[in-house]
């Protein structure tokens, strides 16, 4: 069995989920490019493959008919809305991925932008490494109003996370079960009045549909901290800028981006903390997540 890597960074710190790969007899077609593949290239890619470890490479219908061999695609990590499963069960190809994995890694990486971006530690950490003095007042998260857009796995995290610090929690998520979420948070059933009430919006969701356009800016708090820990296409990066100008968001984290890498705008904004994509990037997830992909597209196989 010829299996295809797409992820750029894959075993890259530990080389365990390769030598599985190795152990069940597959040849292994690595990523050759490092980074993202586009559509032309995981088409290409897949040429003549029978199973893809997957990252987020466009895996639409174009791409699945032009690959008749291919027989199991295994994501590594959660999100599958860049694979088009209708077509995928047309052809018989078994789509996987790692649910849990994900969970810790993204959920501590959410925190972590949180605090820097409350008590401004980037800015202050600037200014010291230049020799500069500069005191600033910074938020608590003790009370803080914190609105979890998407309660998921990592959504759920998230909360949980927060709780431990005091901060006050509102959860907006359509297709949450009220009995699920527990005590003490408050259930929102319409984003626009959750979004009205938050020092804090956290972005959880899945799917590529914009959430934060045009009505949503508008009711959203003057001063208001974004985070992005899921997709790019979650908020409309026009009107973000507009409200980083205004003030309406005094600071936002994004890891995911529409087009990546990114080079885009949002890089122009000091009170923005970006980084590439590595919510995910601790050595613990990694070989979580990449270790139950391999079991995944080996069972999937017909391999163990």
């Amino acid at each position: 069995m010829r299996v295809a890597i797409g992820p750029s960074s894959f075993a890259a710190e530990d080389k365990t989920p390769i030598k599985l790969l190795e152990q069940a007899g597959c040849e292994i077609v690595p990523n050759p490019f490092g980074r993202r593949l586009t559509e032309e290239e995981i088409i290409e890619h897949l040429k003549e493959i029978d199973g893809l470890i997957a990252g987020l490479e466009p895996l639409n219908r174009k791409v699945i008919e032009s690959a008749p061999q291919l027989k199991a695609i295994a994501r590594v990590g959660i999100g599958v809305t860049n694979v088009d499963f209708d077509a995928a069960k047309e052809h018989n190809v078994i789509v996987s991925n790692t649910p849990d994995g994900p969970v810790n890694a993204v959920a501590e990486m959410t925190l972590t932008a949180l605090l820097a971006l409350c008590r401004q530690l980037i800015p202050t950490n600037n200014a010291l490494h230049n020799k500069e003095w500069k005191k600033s007042i910074g938020r608590g998260l003790l009370g803080a109003k914190v609105l979890l857009v998407g309660y998921g796995r990592i959504g759920r995290r998230v909360g949980e996370l927060l709780q431990a610090f005091g901060a006050e929690l509102f959860i907006f998520d359509p297709f949450a079960d009220s009995a699920s979420i527990p005590n003490g948070l408050i259930q929102v059933h319409d984003l626009h009045e959750g979004l009205g009430k938050v020092d804090v919006i956290s972005l959880h969701a899945s799917g590529t549909d914009t959430l934060l356009g045009m009505d949503e800016f508008t009711h959203i708090q003057d001063g208001t901290i974004l985070l992005n820990s899921a997709r790019g296409e979650l908020v409309d990066e026009a009107l973000l800028c507009e409200a980083l100008d205004s003030g309406k968001i005094s600071g936002a984290w994004m890891d995911a981006f529409v087009e990546e890498p990114y080079t885009g705008p949002l890089c122009e904004y000091e009170q923005v903390l970006l980084s590439p994509h590595v919510g995910t990037y601790t050595k613990q997830c990694r070989l979580g997540m990449e270790s139950s992909a391999v079991e995944n597209i080996l069972r999937d196989l017909g391999l163990s």
